[in-house]
């Protein structure tokens, strides 16, 4: 009598999730995240997205540097973005299968636009000749410069995608209305006729860090399919 072989449990999705611009993976948000669902038997894993350094961060290498964390060509994986990280899962889930739902918070969509609006033209231009802008590192807590190489390297990938990103998987978004940084109309001209995506608008800045029960709450809810 022949014994079958024992047929594999399935393995759910992969869980990342993806810091901001001049954060990292301790955030308050990342971290938060993390904690809420390992209470559930759900490892998130905090990327490092201040790559290839600080100093010269592209948004091509935080595209790279998750592609490569998404694992092998069955995996496949839940992604938590915000701000910039936001933009990184967005942007990777309309090239990537494997991505199979976003949670975006306050995701900076145009994000080249949105920097160029809040230095104004006087410190965009300083930026541009002078090659590095300094700004707040929150992740150490100093001063850090930004080389303007970032510029260019975002807008490539701009030209290269599109100017939205084409995502056509189950997505939460959260934005709040009160966000001086990214703005919120860009979330809502984006999710405006996607049927795939729940918008939640939140009376909060860009940090979000007053709506993070919120933020839990709906994302276990909108996760549940993936074993939340």
């Amino acid at each position: 009598m022949s014994t079958l072989p024992p047929v594999p449990r399935p393995v759910g999705p992969r869980w990342l999730y993806l810091h901001g611009f001049a954060s990292g993976p301790d955030s308050t948000k990342g971290v938060a995240v993390a904690r809420h669902f390992e209470g559930r038997g759900l490892r998130v894993e905090r990327l490092n997205l201040r790559v290839p350094t600080m100093e010269q961060l592209r948004l091509s290498a935080m595209l790279e540097t998750t592609r490569a964390a998404l694992g092998g060509p069955e995996d496949r994986a839940v992604l938590f973005g915000s701000s910039l990280g936001g933009l990184t899962a967005a942007r990777l889930a309309a090239e990537d299968a494997r991505v199979c739902a976003l949670v975006l918070l306050a995701p900076a969509f145009h994000v080249v636009s949105q920097l160029r609006r809040r230095m104004g033209e006087a410190g965009w231009s300083h930026w541009r000749t002078s090659g590095f802008i300094e700004t707040d590192d929150f992740a150490e807590k100093r001063k850090v410069r930004i080389h303007s190489g970032f510029i260019d390297d975002a807008e490539a990938v701009d030209a290269r995608t599109g100017g939205w990103p084409d995502v056509r998987v189950p997505t939460l978004l959260i934005h709040g209305r009160a966000d001086d940084t990214c703005d919120i109309r860009y979330s809502r001209q984006w999710a405006e006729g996607r049927r795939h995506v729940r918008m939640v608008e939140v009376e909060d800045g860009h940090e979000l860090t007053a709506s993070l029960p919120r933020i839990l709450e709906e994302s276990e809810a909108f996760l549940r399919p993936w074993g939340a």
